[in-house]
C-alpha cells in the first residue's frame, strides 16, 4: 500500500509497504481521510514525543471504510463507515491508505458529516471531552482558556456553551481568532488577545478583576506562567501540552495549585480500550442531534510527502487560521 514513511535518516519519503491483515480482534480500514496533529512533527524534534512512536508511518487519527474484519470481531462488518483515534494501538499511522486497529478504539462515524469532518474529530474532540467531564463546574466557577481557537479549545468551548456554562476568558492571536469566538456565541469582553499589552491585568478585567477558579492552558511556554499568575490560590491548573517550564512549576507549587494533566495517551498504557470507544460515541451524539457542530477544517491535499510537510509546516508557523488540517486518500 501506498504511505509516507519516516526512514532510517528519519526524514519522511514517499513509500510502499505491505497492507496489513487484521487480528481476530481488529478491523481494516480503507482510510478515505486523516488528520495532522502537531505531535506528528514533535516526534521528529522532541524525544519525549518520539518515545510514543510506535510505526515509521506517523498520523493519529482517520475515518474511512472498514473492508475486512477479524473472526472475534461482533461490532462491524465490511462497508461500515467509521472513525478512530489509532494513537499507537494501530498497525501503522494514518499517513497511508490503510490501517487495522482493535475494534475496541473504533466508532461509527457520525451519519451527517463527511469522511473529511470526521476525520477533524478524534483527537481534538476526545482531548476537549476529557478536560470537559474531569471539570468541576458551577455558576460561580472562573475559568480561563489559553489558545481558544485551536482544535481542542473550539472544541471545548462548544462543549461549554451547549451545556450552558459561558464563565469563559478565552485568549486569541488575531481579530480573525476573535470572530471565530464572537460566531461561536462568546462575548466580546470575554476575549482577549494575547498579544497586547498588559496581559495580566486584561485577563483579570474580563473576569471582573479576579483571580480564575480554572486555568485550561493549551499554549505551554510563556502562556503557562501567564495562567499560573492570574490563578487563585488553591485553583486548578489543566496542563494539556506538558510545556510547563520552571517559573510556572514554581508558582503553581507556591500557590497550592492542583495540576491535572489531560493525556488520552495514559487510557492505551492501561489498555482501557473503551475509553476511546466511548468518548467518539458520545462525541457521535452530540453532533448527530446537532448539539454541536464538527470542527473546521481546511483540507490540504490528498496522500503524498508533499500534503504531509506543508501540513506539518503550516502548524509549525500556526497558520491554520483556526481550521483543522485533513489529507484526502483517494
Amino acid at each position: 500500500m501506498k504511505a509516507v514513511i519516516l526512514n532510517t535518516n528519519f526524514q519522511l519519503e514517499n513509500g510502499f509497504v505491505e497492507k496489513p491483515h487484521p487480528n481476530s480482534n481488529e478491523v481494516l480500514i480503507q482510510i478515505k481521510a486523516s488528520g495532522f496533529n502537531p505531535i506528528d512533527y514533535q516526534m521528529l524534534e522532541n524525544e519525549l514525543e518520539r518515545k510514543l512512536m510506535s510505526s515509521p508511518i506517523l498520523g493519529r487519527e482517520l475515518s474511512g471504510i472498514i473492508v475486512e474484519i477479524g473472526d472475534k470481531v461482533t461490532h462491524f462488518t465490511v462497508g461500515d463507515e467509521v472513525y478512530c483515534g489509532s494513537g499507537s494501538m494501530g498497525s501503522n499511522g494514518s499517513y497511508a491508505e490503510y490501517i487495522t486497529v482493535p475494534e475496541s478504539i473504533v466508532a461509527f462515524k457520525p451519519s451527517n458529516i463527511s469522511f473529511e469532518q470526521a476525520a477533524a474529530i478524534p483527537s481534538v474532540g476526545m482531548t476537549a471531552l476529557q478536560i470537559f467531564n474531569r471539570l468541576s463546574l458551577n455558576e460561580h466557577t472562573n475559568l480561563l482558556i489559553t489558545g481558544a481557537t485551536g482544535g481542542v479549545g473550539s472544541f471545548l468551548i462548544k462543549l461549554l456553551l451547549a451545556n450552558h456554562y459561558n464563565k469563559i476568558t478565552a485568549t486569541v492571536g488575531t481579530e480573525e481568532n476573535r470572530n471565530i469566538l464572537l460566531k461561536m456565541g462568546l462575548p466580546n469582553h470575554q476575549i482577549v488577545n494575547y498579544k497586547e499589552d498588559n496581559l495580566v491585568e486584561n485577563l483579570l478585567k474580563a473576569n471582573n478583576n479576579l483571580l480564575f477558579d480554572i486555568g485550561v492552558d493549551l499554549v505551554g511556554n510563556y502562556m503557562s506562567e501567564i495562567t499560573a499568575e492570574v490563578l487563585k490560590m488553591n485553583g486548578s491548573y489543566f496542563d494539556v501540552t506538558a510545556l510547563t517550564n520552571p517559573e510556572s512549576r514554581e508558582m503553581l507549587f507556591n500557590k497550592g495549585n492542583v495540576i491535572v494533566n489531560i493525556s488520552n495517551y495514559t487510557h492505551s498504557l492501561s489498555k482501557n480500550y473503551v475509553y476511546y470507544k466511548n468518548s467518539l460515541n458520545e462525541i457521535s451524539r452530540l453532533i448527530e442531534n446537532n448539539i454541536i457542530v464538527p470542527p473546521k477544517y481546511k483540507t490540504v491535499g490528498n496522500l503524498s510527502l508533499e500534503t504531509v510537510l506543508k501540513a506539518q509546516s503550516m502548524l509549525k508557523n500556526n497558520q491554520t487560521q483556526g481550521n483543522k488540517l485533513i489529507m484526502t486518500h483517494e
